[in-house]
């Protein structure tokens, strides 16, 4: 498994949609001009290779959001996720962020925690799903 930090660019836009278009728009149906709401070019992503192969993405704003986070379905479970986030806190510590915060799908809720994330907020529904306010100071 490698990890890198990268942009929205020509080299590693395709490898990006490519995961989330497969995670968000065929598994979980969103809509993908929800999903692709413009603020790629300005955000961190990082990416998982595995065995040659783009598993895993997510992406911090500059203003502490993560989100964005998908692993291809037939990696899960494997950690990868668990490693994007990692990933994703270090970039918003690299930047003098105090605070990450994220939109989690309900049944996510779990992992987060144990990431050292808190709810705060209610309950929210956006593209159909229901989601909650997620939050950790850094």
């Amino acid at each position: 498994m490698e990890k890198i930090v990268v942009s929205f660019d020509e080299k590693y836009a395709p490898e990006i949609k490519h995961i989330r278009i497969n995670v968000f728009t065929n598994e979980q149906q969103i809509d993908p001009n929800m999903e692709f709401d413009g603020k790629d070019h300005d955000a961190v992503h990082v990416l998982i290779i595995c065995s040659g192969k783009y598993v895993g993405t997510g992406r911090l704003l500059k203003d502490g959001h993560i989100g964005r986070l998908a692993v291809l379905k037939e990696f899960r479970g494997k950690g990868f996720g668990t490693e994007i986030v990692k990933s994703l806190i270090k970039e918003a510590e690299r930047n003098n962020l105090k605070r990450v915060y994220l939109g989690a799908q309900k049944h996510a809720v779990k992992f987060y925690k144990k990431l050292g994330f808190s709810e705060y907020g209610e309950t929210f529904t956006e593209v159909n799903i229901e989601h909650v306010q997620m939050e950790k100071i850094i």
